[in-house]
């Protein structure tokens, strides 16, 4: 069946009426492949999204290391550590996904340990502002991102009110240097 939805030349009725019993790998499949109409690419993203909560672990890791840009969202709110670090290893993760992850209220600790211990994302200067931004962040990793960031955002951090004091008071040392210089 997923090689009939596959097919470019299958009529697309048809392949939205095949693409509800296929399995989740092919689902994934059918997303990914610019040759199918979007109509079924988006119905096999819902399905796949529908889903989560019933696939095994080791599926939903699995998932996240090939997921199309639709599901990452979803699979970033993640609890669990292993399905969060394969999303941050997926190539079409966009920078302004995680920092919109990192923005949200109801960020995991998952999501937060994973970015900061992401050869690939760690470096990125919106993503360690995010962190330091983000008041779920653990005070050790908000403060070891502070000497990173320039004055302007030095600025925003020390005038966020809903930052815990210490990571406030540390923004403003670093705005205003090292004591005798």
């Amino acid at each position: 069946l997923a090689r009939v939805v596959l097919n470019p030349r299958a009529p697309r009725s048809l392949s939205l009426r095949l693409v509800s019993t296929l399995y989740w790998r092919d689902l994934a499949n059918v997303a990914a492949t610019p040759s199918v109409p979007a109509s079924v690419r988006s119905r096999a993203e819902s399905l796949l999204r529908d889903g989560l909560g019933d696939m095994r672990l080791g599926d939903r890791v699995t998932l996240a290391r090939l997921a199309t840009p639709a599901l990452l969202p979803a699979l970033l709110a993640a609890t669990e550590r292993q399905v969060t670090e394969s999303v941050l290893a997926n190539p079409r993760l966009r920078e302004d996904d995680l920092v919109a992850a990192l923005r949200r209220e109801d960020v995991t600790p998952a999501l937060v340990d994973a970015t900061v211990g992401s050869p690939r994302w760690a470096t990125n200067y919106a993503v360690r502002l995010a962190l330091v931004l983000q008041p779920r962040t653990p005070l050790p990793l908000a403060l070891q991102q502070i000497s990173s960031l320039v004055p302007r955002d030095l600025r925003r951090v020390a005038e966020e009110t809903a930052l815990r004091p210490l990571v406030r008071a540390a923004a403003l040392a670093v705005l205003d240097g090292p004591p005798g210089v």
